[in-house]
């Protein structure tokens, strides 16, 4: 099976491809340019070079959030377009399952984190089997970093941009407890996106792109300024 995966949730986009058990093709950039100025074109170049192209693809994959709500908005319409067109398999992976994914075979509990902006972290945690599994056992959350302290007991390993961006008031609540993975564990790669959905395709449980929605978390600044807008809309379908 061919998957093209893709991740807009962070600054730092990644698009890959992969074939059965072979990652055949990563391309990942930490930028400041928007995703929309980059994530077809990166597309474009990676399919070229494998020498694929969408037809050939049997199912695509994104990072359903949560983390920057234009970033997920362009990610997402971008995938689901290409897998609803040439009707293949799609699935929305959660931005924090992906970014914890490469310590499935770790034995310490994984804290993955994403900066929420405002002061506040996205988080989840998860129990590593040391056998390639992770169950979570808080889910997904926005919360000050400092609060982290409140809802995990223990040593943990914290990763993503939202660990680089608050170390220092988690190292002051967790002391030598907070452990920390080399830099290349703080980025989401599209490698682990497409190693999540190949494991839902392989059970027979693709997601309906039509129905996909992002995992925003938290209210958007638009649902905060216009709540009665929101309500108003809240029971029609999105087209983001």
């Amino acid at each position: 099976m061919k998957i093209l995966a893709a991740d807009t949730s962070t600054m730092a986009g990644s698009v890959a491809l992969l074939e059965g058990e072979t990652l055949v093709a990563e391309w990942t950039l930490r930028s400041a340019q928007t995703h929309t100025r980059r994530l077809l074109k990166t597309i474009d170049f990676l399919l070229s070079e494998a020498g694929w192209d969408l037809k050939s693809i049997d199912g695509f994959a994104v990072s359903s959030g949560p983390g920057s709500f234009t970033g997920l908005r362009i990610g997402m319409a971008t995938i689901k377009m290409l897998a609803w067109t040439g009707r293949k398999l799609y699935a929305a992976v959660p931005s924090l399952d992906a970014l914890a994914y490469p310590f499935s075979f770790a034995t310490t509990p994984v804290c993955p984190l994403i900066d929420a902006r405002k002061g506040e972290v996205y988080y989840a945690l998860y129990q590593p089997d040391g056998k390639g599994n992770l169950s979570m056992t808080k889910p997904y959350s926005g919360i000050p970093p400092a609060s982290l302290a409140e809802h995990i007991a223990g040593p943990a390993i914290f990763c993503g941009d939202g660990w680089l961006a608050f170390r220092r008031e988690i190292r002051d609540s967790f002391g030598p407890l907070a452990l920390e993975p080399p830099p290349l564990f703080h980025v989401i790669r599209a490698a682990c996106i497409g190693e999540i959905a190949a494991k839902q395709f392989a059970t027979g449980r693709p997601d309906n792109p039509e129905a996909s929605i992002p995992l925003y978390v938290r209210p958007s600044e638009a649902e905060i300024r216009y709540p009665d807008l929101a309500k108003r809309s809240s029971g029609k379908p999105q087209i983001i």
